[in-house]
């Protein structure tokens, strides 16, 4: 028995399935297939390490079932004919054959077509990103009885193709907004006949997809469906209606059910940004759980196994499903085994590397905390042939990172930071909403130690360096706050936003008018407003807020600061500060705005002048994080990463 975690890591069944831990990989889209849909070596390459990782379970990425209409995405897996059933056997065989249990998502897109028109859905009311971005061509066309049979009918066979190919469990996608969930929600089902209407009726679908799949593969064969307990949409789906759907399933045999929730169009339910809860559909499965008796998983955000052994030993779900957290480290449930959950390389929520760099694009998954997603292979760390010496100037997450790379390369490392091990990571997790980041600044923390990283506390001068014998130099100094430069900006209440979120110093308080609507400025007016006498105002000059946040950030920060009566002016441009008044221009006229403190979020430069230095010098001399440009903790890591890896 585990010690730490004693229930994660006990045995349960999905059928006549035997699960070695309650830890699955949620079926999440890689874009690592091949562009017709085949198994690519990069797709098989990304599951070898979570099975490798020890994970219970991997349900595979959603596959399409036929040609027509239910693929979603370029590069999508793809189970719509019998000519991909080597490939899939290839993928199952090499996650059985490591120890964990192979699963595959089976899905019909509907509505969700992240390709665009033409798309065929239960109704004929669009996914509004769609139509925003398509018009009218983005209404999907209504499925005839003939067309819903035909759906059944290739859901069956993919099943059995699943089956064939060596798959042990099979799950059907009913949820997130997916054609199943386009019947089974009011908001999405206007239907008149037998197939809209009722609950029962809007079940209809879902009751002949999994009866024909059963039909296929066999009693003895587990399936499992996916079901959002709501897809968090006016008049959607409640959670009365997924009981209703998941005690219907257990009646006609379904082996287990995983609750999820939301749809893309409200996605911040389904990939939870780091401003909402832990464990944030986990309510839906333990509502489900109280209902059923086949094994139900919980999901949403159960980032640490600490979470995740407190929802089993609690009774909320028997099996905990994982999607972001094992992008971020496909190792997690053996380390977690082993004892060392501080090894694990956290989830922070971000939603950077996943969607805004990922899906979103149209790309590949990569992920903010894991820059070898994907390239497991290409930037794999291996010891350096000729091990030297090396600096490392900066000790925030670009620092860190390298020092660590570079260290497990055989290296000798020192790393030099004048204030602490850390850097900006401190401010950027002080707001309780960003949580998750503190969870990243100790596990780079740790792994520095790990290393026996020499952690020089003082800054690094170039003399210094160069007569320290080092063999190479990796500058990592990140960037200091801008300034604007109009009059009364020098006076001793006028402040850089960023140094309020020190924890370290005391928090503003009264009027504050924050100039700049970027990242940093919305987050330090969010955290500001949550003081009931602070009265907090941002200043942008251009026509909108929050133009470099990540897309889940912008659905969050509004709602946050409507809560907070944060106020926004767009299209503004300060022209002076005086004693008690920030006076700004907007189209064509002036306003005052009355302060006691006025924040700085103007932007970030970066600190270049020891790398040129040193370059100058014919030091051998490598650049990471903000040093190169001003950008996000994705940029640190990555950056951070690779410097280690060339040093």
């Amino acid at each position: 028995m585990n010690k730490l975690f004693p229930v994660l890591f006990s045995p349960c069944n999905i059928g006549n399935v035997e699960i070695k831990n309650r830890i699955c990989k949620a079926p999440q889209t890689s874009g690592l297939s091949n562009l017709d849909g085949s198994v690519s070596p990069r797709l098989v390459r990304y599951y070898e390490d979570l099975a490798n990782g020890e994970v219970g379970m991997i349900i595979v990425e959603y596959a399409y079932v036929d040609r027509l209409y239910s693929k979603s995405a370029s590069n999508q897996l793809a189970i719509c004919d019998d000519e991909y059933i080597v490939g899939l056997g290839w993928l199952a065989d090499t996650i059985k054959n490591l120890g964990s249990v192979p699963c595959i998502q089976i899905e019909h897109c509907g509505r969700q077509r992240f390709l665009g028109p033409p798309m065929k859905s239960a109704s004929a009311n669009p996914w509004p990103l769609m139509y925003e971005r398509y018009g009218q061509a983005a209404i999907p066309e209504e499925l005839t009885i003939e067309e819903i049979h035909e759906i059944v009918e290739a859901f069956g066979k993919a099943a059995w193709r699943a089956k064939t190919a060596g798959f042990e469990v099979v799950e059907i996608h009913g949820a997130h907004g997916y054609l199943i969930t386009n019947f089974l929600s009011k908001f999405t089902n206007q239907r008149t006949d037998w197939y809209g209407g009722s609950r029962e009726n809007r079940f209809r679908f879902l009751e002949q997809v999994f009866t024909r799949c059963k039909e296929y593969v066999g009693e003895d064969f587990p399936i499992i469906v996916r079901l959002s307990g709501t897809d968090y949409e006016p008049d959607g789906m409640s959670i009365e209606d997924t009981i209703y759907y998941a005690k219907r399933l257990e009646e006609m045999g379904c082996a287990a059910i995983d609750v999820s929730g939301g749809d893309h169009h409200m996605m911040i339910h389904q990939v939870t940004p780091m401003q909402l809860s832990k464990g944030h559909n986990v309510w839906a499965a333990e509502a489900v759980k109280k209902e059923v008796s086949i094994p139900v998983f919980a999901t949403g955000s159960i980032t640490l196994p600490e979470y995740a052994e407190e929802i089993l030993e609690s009774g909320k779900g028997d099996f905990i499903s994982m999607g972001r957290p094992l992008l971020a480290d496909p190792f997690w449930a053996k380390k977690a085994r082993e004892g060392r959950p501080e090894d694990i390389s956290p989830c922070i929520r971000c939603n950077e590397g996943c969607l805004d760099r990922g899906n979103h694009l149209g790309k590949s998954l990569n992920c903010t905390m894991n820059p070898t997603l994907g390239f497991e292979d290409a930037l794999a760390i291996h010891k350096a042939e000729k091990p030297g010496k090396v600096a490392v100037v900066g000790g925030g997450p670009a620092g860190m990172q390298a020092a660590v790379v570079a260290a497990k390369r055989g290296h000798d490392v020192t790393l030099y930071e004048k204030r602490k091990l850390g850097g900006y990571l401190h401010e950027a997790s002080m707001p309780e909403f960003k949580a998750d980041i503190r969870n990243a600044l100790r596990y780079l923390i740790t792994q520095v130690k790990k290393q026996n990283i020499k952690v020089v506390e003082k800054e690094a001068a170039a003399e210094e360096l160069k007569g320290a014998g080092y063999d190479a130099v990796i500058v990592a100094t990140g960037t200091t706050p801008m300034k604007l430069n109009v009059p009364g900006s020098g006076q001793s209440f006028v402040r850089a936003a960023v140094d309020v979120l020190n924890p370290e110093i005391k928090a503003p308080k009264g009027r504050i008018v924050v100039i700049g609507g970027g990242l940093i400025g919305t987050e330090t007016a969010v955290q500001l407003s949550f003081d009931p006498e602070n009265k907090v105002t941002i200043v942008e000059m251009l026509p909108q807020i929050m133009k470099d946040c990540s897309a889940s950030d912008t659905m969050v920060y509004p709602d946050m600061m409507k809560e907070h009566n944060v106020r926004v002016m767009t299209n503004s441009r300060v022209v002076e500060i005086t004693d008690k008044e920030v006076v700004v221009e907007q189209k064509g006229r002036t306003k005052k705005i009355a302060a006691d403190c006025v924040l700085m979020a103007v932007g970030m430069r970066s600190e270049k002048g020891l790398y040129q230095q040193l370059k100058e010098d014919g030091v051998r001399v490598f650049q990471a994080g903000d040093a190169v440009k001003t950008g996000k903790i994705y940029d640190a890591i990555h950056t951070g990463y690779k410097a280690g890896l060339n040093v």
